[in-house]
C-alpha cells in the first residue's frame, strides 16, 4: 500500500475563502453581504457552466467545512468524475499507472487503500498492515480512462467511498454537488462488511457480474457465486505484445473465485482458482525465449487448481501484473507489463544459442555407438598356446563378454561387433563395418605370442602409428599376416606401407589424442601383477586399425606362447574378468571424454 500523503488545498478552495473572510470582516453589513452572494453564486454558475467539473462539500467535524471544485466530464449517462480529483478534494492519496489506481486513506490509526481498474467491475480495498481480510465492492459501472484519467460515473463513485471510508458521500443531482461528511466513522461500518451492498443500493448494482478485480500487492482475488460441478481448465494461450504478454486461462464450466499472488523473490507469479481442475501434463508449457519460462499447474488437496508462472526476471524488468476475469470468453487472464533489460537479453540469447548448439552437435561427439571387433576367426586360427589354445576362441569370448558390459552399463550406447561367431572377416573390412555403422571408438581385442620366448607376459594396447620398436614391428606383422588368407590381398592393400602408414596416421591425427587417453585408460584396468612385457601404451602400423574413422585401439589382452598367461586366457571365468577390465577402462575414457567436449562446446560460444 502507499504511505498517506495529503494534498496541500485547491487554490479555488484558498481564493473562495479569502473573499468570504475579507467580505466578512471589511464589508459586514447588508449590502456588503448581498455583494459577496452575487459574486460567489455568479462564480459558481461559471464554474458549472463549462460542464468539465462539480463543486464538493466536505464537512470534516466541529462545524468545519470546506467547498473545492472537482474535475470531470459529461456523459450520455451522467456526470464522470475524475478519480484523482476527487481522491485530492477528499484529501486522500492516489497514484494512477495508466491502467490502474489506487487510494489510500489514514483517517484512524490504520491506513486502507481501493484500488480499481480500467474496464473493471470490482474495486478491491484492504489494510496496508494485512491485519483484515481484504474485501470486493461490486460496481454498477466501471471506470474508464478518458483523457490518460480514470473516470467513472459520480454516483458510483460515491457509493463506493461510502462503503470504504465508512462516511456519507452523496451526489446530489438537483444541485450538481457532492456532500461528503469526514467526521467520526459510522458505527457499523468497518472492513468486515464492505462488499455488503446497502439496501438502497440500485437494482442493476446487486446483480452478480463475474469479476475482473486486480488485487493489492499481496494478490488479487475473484468473487463468485456458488455453481455445481468442477470447472475445467481447457488451455492455456500466451499472446505477446509489444510492452508485456497476456495469458488466458481459458475455462469450461462456471465462474470461480480466484486468487492471484505478484511476483515473488524468485520471479514466481501464482493463479489458484478454486473447484477447479484440468490435465496437469497437457497445461504445462515451456518457453525458450521471452517474458515467461514456464507455466506448471498442479491439483491443490482441498479441489483447487493452482498455476506457478515462472518469469525470466533476470532479462525482462516487470513494471505491473494484473488479473481479470473474462466473461465473454470464460476466461481467466493475466496481464504482464515489462521493460526489457538488452543486456540480459543478450545473454538469455547466447545461452540459448549454446544449448540449440549442443543439442544439434550432440550426435557428432556423444560416444553413443563402440565397435568391438574380435581378431581372426574362421580359417584364421590367430596364435595358439603350447596347449593348443586358439586366439580367435578366446577373444571371441572377450568380445562378447565386453559388449554384455556395455549393454548393461551403457544402455544408450549401441555394441556393434565385427563378428559374432567363428567367420573370417578381412581387415579392411572391419574397419569399413565400424565406419559403416556409425561407430565412435573402435576396440580390436587380440591375444600376443613370442616364438622361442615363454617368460614374456602381460597386457599390452596399441595404437594406429609408424612403428617405434622392433618389438612393435614383429606384434604389427604378425597380426597383419592374416592377409595371405584373404582374396584379392594383393590388390587391396597394394602400396602399405611405412610410407602409406605415416600418411594414414597423418590422416587419422584428430583421432590420436582420444586413441592414446583411451589406450592408457584400458592399460590402466588391465594391468595385473607379474607383467614384464614393460607396460606402456605402443604404436604399430595394425592394417586393422588403418581404416576405422574414430579413436581407435589394439588389445593384445596377454601372451599364449605363455603357459601361467594361456591358463588365464582359457578360463572362462577370468575371460570375463579380461573383458570388466577393458570395459573400466573405456569407463573412464567416456566419462573424461564426454565432460572435455561439453565444455570445449561451451567456451566455442
Amino acid at each position: 500500500m502507499l504511505p498517506f500523503k495529503a494534498d496541500p488545498m485547491h487554490s479555488d478552495d484558498i481564493q473562495l475563502r479569502t473573499m468570504k473572510e475579507f467580505f466578512s470582516r471589511q464589508f459586514f453589513r447588508p449590502l456588503g453581504l448581498a455583494l459577496f452572494l452575487l459574486l460567489f453564486s455568479s462564480a459558481a454558475l461559471a464554474e458549472s457552466a463549462g460542464k468539465d467539473a462539480i463543486f464538493l462539500r466536505v464537512g470534516s467535524g466541529g462545524g468545519q467545512e470546506y467547498t473545492i471544485k472537482v474535475q470531470g466530464a459529461p456523459s450520455a449517462s451522467g456526470f464522470l468524475v475524475d478519480l484523482a480529483s476527487l481522491a485530492r478534494a477528499l484529501r486522500l492519496g492516489s497514484v494512477f499507472d495508466g491502467r490502474r489506481m489506487q487510494i489510500d486513506e489514514a483517517f484512524g490509526s490504520s491506513v486502507t487503500s481501493c484500488i480499481l481498474d480500467a474496464g473493471s467491475d470490482f474495486a478491491v480495498i484492504g489494510s496496508a498492515a494485512g491485519d483484515t481480510p481484504k474485501r470486493v465492492v461490486q460496481l454498477a459501472a466501471a471506470p474508464v480512462i478518458l483523457q490518460n484519467r480514470l473516470s467513472m460515473p459520480v454516483e458510483q463513485a460515491c457509493r463506493m467511498l461510502t462503503l470504504w471510508l465508512g462516511r456519507p458521500v452523496r451526489y446530489d443531482a438537483t444541485e450538481s454537488r457532492i456532500d461528503a461528511s469526514l467526521g467520526n466513522r459510522a458505527p457499523d461500518a468497518s472492513l468486515q462488511a464492505v462488499g455488503k451492498l446497502d439496501s438502497d443500493t440500485p437494482p442493476d448494482a446487486v446483480q452478480p457480474k463475474p469479476s475482473q478485480s486486480s488485487g493489492s500487492s499481496a494478490g488479487d482475488s475473484t468473487s463468485a457465486q456458488p455453481v455445481s460441478g468442477k470447472t475445467v481448465i481447457d488451455d492455456i494461450q500466451v499472446e505477446t505484445r509489444a510492452n508485456g504478454i497476456v495469458m488466458r486461462f481459458a475455462a469450461t464450466g462456471g465462474m470461480r473465485r480466484a486468487s492471484f499472488l505478484r511476483p515473488d523473490g524468485s520471479g514466481n507469479l501464482y493463479l489458484t482458482i478454486e473447484n477447479a481442475t484440468g490435465n496437469p501434463a497437457r497445461l504445462t508449457k515451456n518457453f525458450e525465449g521471452g517474458v515467461v519460462r514456464s507455466i506448471t499447474p498442479s491439483l491443490l488437496d482441498g479441489g483447487a487448481m493452482q498455476f506457478t508462472i515462472a518469469l525470466n526476471a533476470p532479462a525482462y524488468r516487470i513494471k505491473s501484473s494484473s488479473f481479470r476475469y473474462d466473461p465473454l470468453k470464460n476466461d481467466y487472464v493475466i496481464s504482464i507489463m515489462n521493460d526489457v533489460d538488452v543486456e540480459a537479453i543478450h545473454l538469455s540469447e547466447k545461452e540459448r544459442r549454446i544449448q540449440e548448439r549442443l543439442s544439434r552437435d550432440v550426435d557428432k561427439w556423444k560416444l553413443d555407438a563402440v565397435v568391438i571387433d574380435a581378431g581372426h576367426g574362421g580359417k584364421d586360427p590367430g596364435a595358439i598356446g603350447t596347449r593348443g589354445t586358439r586366439e580367435k576362441d578366446v577373444v571371441l569370448n572377450v568380445a562378447q563378454d565386453l559388449g554384455m558390459f556395455i549393454r548393461q552399463r551403457w544402455p544408450d550406447v549401441r555394441v556393434i561387433y565385427t563378428r559374432k561367431d567363428d567367420t573370417f572377416i578381412p581387415l579392411k573390412e572391419r574397419g569399413q563395418i565400424a565406419n559403416r555403422y556409425g561407430g565412435k571408438l573402435f576396440v580390436s581385442i587380440h591375444c600376443n605370442s613370442t616364438a622361442g620366448n615363454s617368460r614374456v607376459r602381460g597386457p599390452e594396447v596399441y595404437i594406429l602409428g609408424p612403428h617405434k620398436t622392433d618389438a612393435s614391428l614383429k606384434v604389427a606383422m604378425f597380426e597383419n599376416s592374416v592377409i595371405t588368407e584373404e582374396e584379392n590381398a594383393a590388390e587391396s592393400y597394394k602400396g602399405f606401407s611405412d610410407e602409406y602408414l605415416i600418411m594414414s596416421s597423418m590422416a587419422q591425427s584428430a583421432f590420436a589424442t582420444q586413441s592414446t587417453e583411451m589406450a592408457q585408460d584400458v592399460l590402466r584396468g588391465l594391468g595385473r601383477s607379474g607383467s614384464n612385457n614393460g607396460l606402456g601404451v605402443r604404436q604399430a602400423g595394425f592394417m586393422v586399425l588403418w581404416t576405422p574413422s574414430m579413436p581407435s585401439i589394439l588389445v593384445e589382452t596377454g601372451y599364449l606362447s605363455n603357459p601361467v598367461e594361456e591358463s588365464i586366457l582359457r578360463d572362462r571365468k577370468d575371460q570375463t574378468s579380461i573383458a570388466y577390465s577393458i570395459f573400466q577402462g573405456l569407463q573412464l575414457y567416456r566419462a573424461s571424454y564426454e565432460s572435455r567436449m561439453t565444455a570445449s562446446a561451451r567456451t566455442s560460444d
